[in-house]
């Protein structure tokens, strides 16, 4: 009787012990759920906009960018991770200006799959930007403002603001992370303002394949040619090629150069028909792929800043 006391205590201890491990087992997969449920869910539409809100949000959000680094965002057909993520999103950024919203106006749609609403809890990151209109549909904006990095400075501001508000006991670490990162880009943006002046003026002409260059082009003092305006419409056409090579000849250029998320063909053959080359590629609507180079927005800034001038020069 009295083994059989012992052996029934034994199992009751162990049976205690298994409960008392598994309830601190549950309870931490608790803690650990509510820690990740606690952090702002922010999507962004591209890798520019995900990078900006990365450098304040940092790891007191969950991010997730929808269009990947490489890719168009002119053009997109939304993922069902993307709806997924969508669906549980606190926040969503968006460049606007007629980037996601234009051409088949996949982000629209997706918007009201996701049952969000527009200056609630989607937000256009461009929203103080002075928006530029395109030349071949004056009612259209030119949605490259960030390629301008004042411009980019107000996507920063805006995201921050944003952040603020949606998640008020994180308000002064976004605060801080915002000035830093603003007093980084602007000192980038003020040597590049001074920079460009150094090149004769007949030189400063940037040919690029896409028209995405005019914001820059104001900010930094060089006058925006290319081969079509905006990756939504015909590419490489015989009048877009007469009408840049005409540009090119009119002028001092000494060489050419192509976005990193194009395809190089159609400069290729400008190139062949003007005798110049191409000097290297530029970042547009997509950053670097991780752990290459342009794969910030400040490095992409950068990268494009140090490239076009010596191109230029």
């Amino acid at each position: 009787m009295k083994k059989i006391l012992t052996t029934v205590v034994a199992v009751f201890a162990l049976i205690g012990g298994m409960h008392l491990f598994l309830q601190q087992r549950a309870n931490t997969v608790k803690t650990r759920s509510a820690d990740s449920t606690e952090k702002l869910r922010v999507v962004t539409t591209n890798s520019i906009l995900e990078d900006m809100v990365q450098n304040v949000g940092k790891d007191r959000i969950h991010l997730y960018s929808i269009v990947k680094r490489g890719t168009d965002p002119h053009e997109y057909e939304p993922q069902p991770s993307d709806v997924s993520e969508a669906n549980e999103a606190d926040v969503m950024f968006y460049n606007g200006l007629n980037l996601e919203t234009g051409g088949n106006g996949w982000f629209t749609k997706l918007v009201e799959t996701s049952h969000k609403k527009f200056n609630r809890e989607v937000f256009a990151a461009s929203k103080d930007v002075k928006a530029k209109q395109l030349t071949t549909n004056v009612k259209e904006d030119d949605p490259h403002a960030w390629l301008d990095l004042e411009n980019g400075i107000k996507y920063v501001e805006t995201i921050t603001e944003v952040l603020k508000q949606k998640d008020p006991r994180n308000a002064t670490f976004y605060q801080a992370n915002a000035d830093a990162y603003v007093a980084k880009l602007r000192k980038l943006h003020v040597e590049a303002q001074s920079k460009y002046l150094e090149i004769p003026q007949a030189q400063r002409v940037l040919i690029t394949s896409e028209g995405a260059f005019k914001y820059f082009a104001d900010a930094y003092h060089v006058t925006p040619a290319y081969i079509w305006e905006i990756n939504t419409e015909a590419q490489g056409t015989p009048e877009q090629m007469k009408k840049v090579i005409a540009k090119i000849n009119d002028s001092e250029v000494k060489h050419l150069f192509v976005e990193s998320s194009v395809s190089a063909k159609s400069m290729d053959k400008v190139a062949k028909e003007t005798g110049l080359d191409i000097y290297s590629k530029v970042f547009t609507d997509s950053l670097a792929k991780k752990g290459a180079k342009g794969d910030t927005y400040y490095s992409m800034m950068k990268w494009n800043i140090e490239q076009i001038y010596k191109g230029l020069k």
